[in-house]
């Protein structure tokens, strides 16, 4: 994990400081979201969420590039097994390809994306102490939407996402496999340097 990390700085540093090599090609994107989950985890109730995630991507072909970054999703629940106003977090990494395609003559474009997650769930109780946690595993998102330029460098990027992740956690001791499938609603903004 740490030689992801370290390689998107990497990356980030270099596109920053050799502008001449790499102008416009990378992109930097801010999205925060609203989640619907799809289904219950056990007997817990999740709802509607929040959550957010920071990419960087490389653009190696005209309407083709690699993505990576970190997202961090909530949903907080009333009561569930563990324990009444818990939370439900799943946090880790991002990666993955888009394609984006300018729509006919206009300034605005179609953005698709299909990729991997590295990811865990966390379940915090009201206290705020982690008491699951069920540790990194691969999961899988799909997105479809739009890029609404604002100027040269910066983008509006509506669009809605399908994110899966099954994993082992343990409820009252025994092993159990949960799934978290979610919707997620958001608006990203890119900046292109």
């Amino acid at each position: 994990m740490k030689k992801l990390l370290l390689t998107i700085a990497a990356l980030t540093l270099f596109a920053v400081f050799n502008q001449s090599y790499s102008q416009d090609k990378w992109s930097l994107e801010l999205r925060p979201g609203i989640n619907y989950a799809t289904q219950d985890i056990s007997d817990a109730d999740l709802g509607l969420g929040f959550g957010g995630e920071l990419t960087i991507a490389y653009r190696f072909m005209p309407h083709l590039a690699a993505y990576a970054g970190w997202s961090y999703n909530n949903f907080a629940v009333d009561q569930s097994f563990a324990g009444s106003d818990a939370s439900f977090e799943e946090t880790g990494y991002t990666f993955g390809f888009q394609f984006i395609h300018p729509i006919g003559e206009s300034d605005i474009k179609y953005l698709v994306r299909a990729g991997g997650t590295y990811n865990h769930i966390e379940i915090e109780n009201n206290n705020g102490d982690i008491t699951i946690d069920s540790g990194h595993g691969l999961g899988w998102q799909a997105e479809a939407g739009l890029v609404i330029l604002l100027s040269e460098k910066f983008s509006l990027l509506p669009s809605v996402r399908y994110r899966s992740l099954n994993r082992d956690i343990d409820i009252n001791n025994v092993s159990t496999s949960v799934d978290l499938n979610y919707l997620s609603v958001g608006v990203g903004l890119s900046w292109s340097f």
